[in-house]
């Protein structure tokens, strides 16, 4: 027998009346066309526009109209108990985003998803990363909600020509987006990519339980912070370089002072560092090199390269450090942290005059350790791949790239090897012999506790491919 349900039989004879229980996309039109009714009444278009710009940047007074104004309207319509697709927070929050929000996408910024880097729609797919993966959702956006959207992401750049078919524009809260359209992309898949930079709480401590660093090492790389070596982090996209960096920084003395370059602003200083003295300069390219002449008479007492991208900004990184100064931090894109001076050298000698081989000689005396990262294949989980001593031997000229700890895939494990030249032995007891000390002897248990192969320590100077 075919099932029957009263309630359908009198909705659609007419004995219920529609409004009392509408469906969610019927509701969402009838609140928006009162929305449009009002604005036509009103006849500020520009007014409109400037509210509704500033609700999907993000400011609070604005989202806390649309929605206010929502609840009230489905007070009116007694429609507050309408079902709504379950990626969103409230009916209210649902209507918002369908109509003038975020879409789908609006469940990225949600509590749930705060841990989450990055979102992206491909034409009319969503997806998230998900524990270090890309995760198609459930919700999808249509053809004519994506031109919307976009639309009103090109009201944050009204400087830029909106026929333009890549854009990047940036909301409230530091979230960058990036837009292809047009030519660059095909026919109805166009892409909106959405990145933030995950404000890191952590320690050596939680990044040992996590497995990225070995557990024995988070008692020695607070004394290498404190020794105020310059540091080098390199790796693959999404190797947790970043977070690194973030996380070597916090423990960085608060009193000092700070420059910290960054093409797109992707790491809050203020809320990572709160009252230390750190300036956050955004720049690259041309606009990097016009004013690396002021940073090199700055007189701060390190400065962080949040990634060196380019010969301008690695250059900038060897005169600094030419000039003295300690406690840089930097992270570039490297497959084999063997080659890294040789790399650096290849992209200056792109933009300069400078010679090969006395380039890399200069990488090699500017950076004391270098940090390599990886992914497993689990994405998710990211490992500590090897730490490098990097110096270059005055006499005979040699580059000598040491390594003291290597991961092993196998057995999921760190080796280590006592190695110090006497270049950073002489640099460590300037700094502070009593720290230096305790350094010296940490180094030295864990490489008898945990010592690094034979085969391990070959990898160290082996052959690998060359950097991106």
């Amino acid at each position: 027998m075919e099932e029957f349900y009263l309630a359908d039989y009198l909705r659609k004879n007419g004995r219920i009346d529609a409004r009392a229980s509408p469906d969610y996309p019927s509701l969402c039109a009838r609140v928006r066309s009162a929305f449009l009714r009002e604005w036509d009444e009103k006849g500020d278009l520009s007014a409109i526009l400037q509210l509704q710009k500033r609700a999907i940047i993000g400011y609070e007074n604005e989202v806390s109209y649309f929605k206010q104004k929502i609840k009230a309207l489905l007070e009116e319509y007694e429609a507050e108990n309408t079902e709504y697709p379950p990626w969103y927070e409230s009916l209210e929050d649902a209507i918002y985003h369908e109509n003038w929000g975020l879409a789908g996408v609006a469940q990225w910024f949600s509590e749930a998803y705060r841990g989450s880097s990055s979102a992206k729609l491909i034409g009319d797919r969503i997806y998230f990363l998900k524990e270090g993966t890309m995760t198609l959702m459930p919700q999808t956006i249509s053809k004519n909600r994506r031109e919307q959207l976009i639309r009103a992401f090109l009201l944050l750049t009204p400087q830029e020509r909106l026929d333009k078919d890549f854009h990047e524009v940036y909301l409230l809260d530091g979230t960058r987006i990036t837009i292809f359209t047009g030519s660059m992309v095909k026919q109805n898949q166009e892409v909106i990519i959405f990145r933030r930079y995950v404000v890191p709480r952590y320690t050596f401590e939680e990044q040992a339980e996590r497995g990225t660093i070995p557990a024995e090492g988070a008692e020695l790389f607070p004394l290498m912070v404190k020794l105020g070596y310059n540091i080098v982090f390199t790796g693959a996209v999404r190797s947790a370089k970043t977070t690194f960096l973030s996380t070597w920084q916090s423990y960085e003395n608060p009193a000092l002072e700070g420059v910290m370059i960054e093409t797109d602003p992707e790491i809050p200083m203020e809320r990572l560092m709160p009252g230390a003295p750190v300036v956050q300069i955004l720049a690259d390219h041309e606009r990097l090199s016009a004013v690396s002449k002021n940073l090199l008479r700055s007189d701060a007492d390190y400065i962080i390269l949040a990634e060196a991208r380019d010969g301008i900004a690695l250059e900038l990184a060897l005169r600094m450090a030419a000039k003295g100064t300690r406690r840089m931090k930097m992270t570039f894109h490297c497959k084999n942290p063997l080659k890294f001076p040789w790399d650096v050298a290849w992209e200056i000698t792109k933009i300069s005059s400078a010679d090969l081989e006395t380039t890399a000689e200069k990488a090699a005396e500017s950076f004391d350790y270098l940090f390599h990262f990886v992914q497993l294949k689990d994405k998710s989980r990211k490992r500590l791949r090897g730490i490098y001593e990097i110096s270059r031997d005055l006499e005979s000229g040699q580059i000598r790239i040491v390594p003291i700890c290597l991961y092993d895939f196998e057995t999921d494990r760190w080796g280590w090897n006592f190695h110090l030249s006497e270049e950073k032995m002489l640099a460590g007891k300037e700094e502070d012999r009593e720290v230096f000390g305790a350094f010296e002897s940490k180094l030295r248990i864990l490489s008898e506790t945990y010592p690094m192969s034979t085969g391990e320590a070959l990898h160290g100077s082996g052959k690998e491919e060359s950097c991106g």
